[in-house]
């Protein structure tokens, strides 16, 4: 699989005039949406797609990061949602930056002391969606995880700004913590690598990779009859080939 380097959408910024946080004794005790939009894009057909899910997808990020027609640019399309679970089955999720696709699958990058690092651990699987609203397109991946090497981790973690370096060495993620610690170990870890060119990657902090045995490519179309197709192999066949199927809507 030959290697393509794309610069994600930069993230929007507040403004400096925005509004303050809204006020929750303001908020209805009830919400009921009634809208109903209509999709409109082209239609996906089972001859459009490639033999392998993961070139599909990067046919289509690369499409979102880097439209070639009059298709709208997608902000920050290597957002997704990563969906993790316990072992008796209780489910959590966030979003997370995609960072790598490779010939084996998504690798994003996170500290392993987080719940969802140990969420992977205890219960090595998770899901992942991609919801791309400006073309109505999602994707959805299914498969088991695994880390990274320590090479690619710190790898990548040397392409990090540093204040983000920094930010994984001050954060004992998904802790509780006081108002203003977080801050306070920021600014002592500041002082503690000044004048270090080189900020060395944590021994707690690196990438994980999950591995597909199930991806679906979702277009949207009016009446909600829209486009679905799913690749299938089986789940100890890494290497194995992909079935593929059209999916009623």
């Amino acid at each position: 699989m030959s290697t393509q380097h794309l610069y994600g959408t930069p993230a929007p910024q507040p403004s400096s005039t925005s509004p303050t946080q809204p006020n929750p004794t303001d908020a209805p005790e009830k919400l009921h949406l009634t809208s109903h939009n209509q999709y409109k894009t082209p239609r996906l057909l089972r001859e459009n797609l490639h033999p392998n899910p993961l070139i599909q997808f990067n046919t289509w990020l690369s499409s979102a990061l880097d439209p070639k027609d009059d298709s709208p640019q997608v902000k920050e399309p290597e957002a997704m949602t990563l969906s993790t679970a316990l072992p008796n089955g209780i489910p959590s999720s966030r979003v997370v930056l995609l960072k790598t696709v490779d010939e084996k699958g998504f690798v994003f990058f996170t500290n392993y002391n987080s719940r969802k690092s140990q969420e992977l651990t205890s219960n090595p699987y998770a899901s992942l969606a991609f919801y791309w609203r400006e073309i109505s397109r999602q994707v959805r991946v299914v498969g088991r995880v695994e880390k990274v090497t320590r090479e690619e981790s710190e790898e990548y973690f040397q392409s990090r700004p540093r204040g983000s370096q920094v930010g994984a060495w001050s954060s004992a993620q998904s802790t509780a913590v006081q108002e203003g610690e977080v801050q306070s170990i920021v600014d002592e870890k500041t002082r503690e690598f000044e004048g270090r060119e080189k900020i060395d990657c944590p021994d707690f902090w690196g990438g994980w990779r999950v591995v597909p045995f199930e991806v679906e490519f979702w277009s949207g179309q009016p009446s909600r009859l829209h486009d679905r197709f799913r690749y299938t192999r089986p789940q100890d066949s890494e290497g194995g080939e992909w079935e593929i199927n059209r999916l009623a809507p």
